[in-house]
């Protein structure tokens, strides 16, 4: 009998993924059935994404597990009608974007990039920076992204300082966690990158309380989710000069509506979320491996803990 999988996703991806995971099946010795409409009694896999539409799961009775192409998954984690395994898209292409943007931008405010290319008044003004070991480097969320841009940013020798809400250990980077490590850390906080996912936890993590904690001037980088930020709070902090600047990749209303105030703040510069991507060559033979896992008795890869949401 073959193994039965669900395309769940937005259609205009059905062309994209279709040949990849086609052939990710075939190169794992699978016998399968690939299709974006198949009878719910009859799905063994579910390849989704929320733009799929798919929101009840009761009718999947012969369902094992489903496997998500977005690395974000609180649109899903919640969905009470899902009683069976959830995997999140970790893929090495999403994982690299996402480092080559947070390094670029790191380096851009530790740098003082944008003085150089916005300030050109014939004024001389060699201000040294200091050197990557003085420079301190915080990011909240160690998971899968956060570790990698932790060691690459370590790699440049920068002082890094990552923050999770349970202790992790990550040779090079000190790693604190719980409330008073979060105020540690802001503390000393001059680059904040989050990269926390969102949860009822999460939310406006930077809020007046916390944003005031950081050093007078400190530059913020979000390329994880909007709801990280109490977007009021920060617009103050950084009318104060409480915060010198943000870089924000990502929004609780995408895309950013055209009259929201950080468009024409000076000290805000918006991205349209495209810090990483899920790439679907790397994206397949992620989703294509853990089918093969489950087939061969092998405990999946990158599940989801629903009572933490991620």
């Amino acid at each position: 009998m073959p193994v039965n999988v669900l395309f769940s996703a937005r259609p205009a991806l059905w062309p994209v993924y279709e040949p990849l995971l086609t052939k990710g099946l075939t190169e794992a010795g699978l016998d399968f059935h690939l299709a974006t409409d198949i009878d719910p009694d009859q799905v063994d896999y579910v390849v989704y994404a929320p733009s799929g539409g798919l929101l009840d799961f009761t009718p999947y009775t012969r369902l094992k597990a489903v496997l998500s192409l977005w690395a974000g998954v609180e649109k899903i984690a919640g969905n009470e009608t899902l009683t069976v395994p959830l995997a999140r898209m970790v893929d090495h292409g999403l994982t690299q974007g996402m480092t080559e943007w947070v390094v670029g931008h790191v380096l851009r405010y530790h740098l003082g990039m944008d003085q150089h290319i916005t300030v050109q008044d014939g004024v001389w003004t060699p201000d040294v920076p200091p050197l990557a070991p003085e420079r301190q480097v915080c990011i909240l969320g160690l998971g899968a992204l956060g570790q990698v841009a932790a060691r690459a940013l370590a790699a440049l020798n920068f002082d890094v300082t990552g923050w999770s809400r349970t202790a992790k250990d990550i040779p090079g980077i000190t790693c604190l966690h719980g409330d008073d490590g979060l105020h540690a850390t802001l503390a000393q906080a001059e680059i904040l990158v989050l990269l926390l996912p969102d949860t009822p936890a999460t939310e406006h993590i930077l809020n007046p309380d916390t944003l005031a904690l950081l050093p007078k001037g400190a530059c913020i980088i979000n390329p994880g989710r909007g709801p990280l930020i109490d977007d009021d709070a920060l617009l103050a902090a950084l009318n104060t000069g409480q915060v010198g600047h943000a870089t924000l990749d990502v929004f609780r209303v995408e895309p950013l509506p055209v009259d929201h105030p950080y468009w024409a703040h000076p000290n805000v510069t918006v991205t349209p979320h495209i810090a990483s991507e899920t790439r679907p060559v790397t994206a397949a033979q992620v989703i294509c491996d853990n089918i093969r896992r489950s087939e061969a008795g092998e405990p999946f890869l990158h599940l989801v803990d629903r009572s933490l949401g991620y």
